[in-house]
């Protein structure tokens, strides 16, 4: 049976819903219904069904949600409820801050090596991973079950390394370089974080609520 295609927007919000369950557990929430969950997330509550109902519904009429089964079901949906081992390419200040970052560890997410050319950061340890060479990275694969390789290195040379990470079986690619990768294996998955393209629209967004005040203040 040919799995169900589901949309890119319903898969970006799943990690909302995740969180914000996850908020309602810490809270002593237990069971909460779509209306009152639309209100904390700023979705309708028909939108919620409809994401929810892709997977199953998960809901009972007239009760609502159970905070704690959904919660964990939608982990389930994200994957997290088994570990992903990440590396890291580039031991920048980029690569160090991920590696420094220990909620990806509550969900899941165990980086485990950290790569760099630059001589100077061999054998130092960031949270206790050891940064080794670049020309390591075959032998270590080889070594550890790998499964995401994340970039935070030039974009000069991201396509050359994701390509060299392909060949060594990596699963999915964390793309931080600033390029759209071509890559040899069409299977492998790529997501990619272009954090300039997050400020732009930020920016965007600020000077928009600036001419709505300066409009707003001419009319007045």
């Amino acid at each position: 049976m040919q799995e169900k295609e589901i949309s890119q927007a319903v898969i970006r919000r799943m990690p909302r819903y995740y969180r914000y369950l996850g908020e309602l557990l810490d809270a002593g929430v237990e069971r909460i219904s779509s209306n009152d969950l639309s209100l904390r997330m700023n979705v309708t509550a028909s939108q919620i069904r409809q994401d929810l109902n892709n997977f199953g519904g998960f809901g009972q009429q007239g009760y609502g949600y159970n905070v704690k089964y959904l919660y964990e079901e939608i982990g389930k949906i994200l994957g997290l409820n088994q570990q992903h081992n990440i590396i890291v390419i580039g031991a920048g200040n980029l690569g160090q801050a991920l590696a420094n970052y220990v909620k990806f560890e509550k969900l899941g997410f165990m980086i485990i090596g950290l790569f760099d050319v630059n001589p100077a950061l061999d054998g130092v340890t960031v949270r206790g991973i050891k940064i080794r060479m670049l020309d390591e990275l075959e032998d270590f694969c080889r070594e550890n079950k790998v499964d995401i390789a994340a970039l935070t290195m030039p974009k000069e040379k991201a396509d050359a390394i994701a390509n060299r990470l392909v060949g060594l079986g990596i699963h999915a690619i964390w793309n931080f370089a600033h390029v759209d990768l071509e890559l040899i294996n069409k299977d492998v998955v790529v997501e990619n974080v272009h954090l300039s393209d997050s400020l732009m629209q930020l920016s965007y967004n600020i000077v928009k609520n600036q001419r709505a005040k300066e409009n707003s203040r001419q009319t007045d």
